[in-house]
């Protein structure tokens, strides 16, 4: 189930959501990027990576999302690395009493038996002004940036330029905006966000979106420019010519209309109350 993308970088993905999960070979095991979802997955790929003589020795989670966190001790007792704002998100969730049970009700009912929580959201802060991970391995630039959520970052990997998106970028789900009760405004968030990924394409040479395919530097910004006019869309209250969304939504993908949908109306009731949280 491991693909290789690049020279040293594999990906290994999920059935349900088709989360990709990014392997990054080191010089004495792999740095694991979002692993998930489920405990027979983790232990597909824990079981793929021990055929190939190649320990984990690092994690990675680019956004305090509940597929983003996820663990298994299949895969080792290592470091597992986030941006200070994710890390501290996850210890928030995790002091508050009966955590576990809010997770597991917001997990798909397909899966929910097959997701391991006992390692959820044990992420590290990153040290204080890096820009790396701090591994045994080729440089993974950490870039973060405002959208989506609380303390995304994208992985970019020095050498052969892949770029672990994150919940960004996918040919199959439509910009997902942080919350939009809050005070900070997640449209103009997002598209700073796309911004700084827009900033990155030149050195991009293969994109791996934490949903969906991957693609080549060929067509990179052209999911930049489709996630860009998706938002501004969005903003402008205007229906998306986006086919992710409507009658051409990839089949058994037509319940991303429903997230679209929900996200019209919050950012209509925003410019209601005229940019104020309730």
């Amino acid at each position: 189930m491991l693909t290789q993308v690049a020279p040293g970088v594999l990906v290994h993905q999920s059935e349900l959501l088709q989360n990709n999960t990014v392997v990054v070979e080191g010089r004495t095991g792999v740095l694991l990027v979002d692993p998930g979802l489920t405990v027979s997955e983790m232990t597909c790929l824990a079981d793929d990576l021990r055929e190939l003589g190649r320990p984990v020795v690092a994690g990675f989670s680019t956004h305090p999302d509940w597929d983003h966190v996820l663990w298994h001790p299949v895969l080792g007792d290592v470091p597992r690395y986030g941006t200070a704002r994710c890390a501290a998100a996850m210890r928030d969730l995790r002091s508050q009493p009966g955590w576990r049970e809010r997770v597991v009700e917001a997990l798909p009912p397909e899966i929910a038996d097959e997701t391991p929580l006992d390692g959820f959201g044990l992420v590290t802060a990153l040290p204080a002004g890096s820009a790396r991970v701090p591994w045994d391995g080729p440089d993974v630039r950490v870039v973060e940036h405002p959208a989506h959520s609380p303390g995304h970052a994208a992985l970019l990997v020095e050498g052969c330029g892949v770029l672990a998106a994150g919940d960004m970028l996918s040919d199959l789900f439509v910009p997902m905006l942080d919350d939009l009760e809050k005070a900070d405004d997640p449209v103009e968030e997002y598209l700073a966000g796309l911004g700084v990924l827009d900033d990155l394409s030149g050195d991009v040479t293969v994109l791996v979106p934490g949903h969906g395919s991957v693609c080549g530097a060929d067509q990179v910004r052209g999911r930049i420019d489709l996630d860009r006019a998706y938002v501004h869309a969005l903003r402008d209250e205007t229906t998306p010519d986006d086919p992710r969304v409507g009658p051409s939504a990839r089949p058994g993908w037509e319940w991303v209309s429903d997230i679209h949908e929900g996200q019209a109306r919050g950012v209509a009731r925003r410019r209601e109350r005229g940019g104020r949280p309730d």
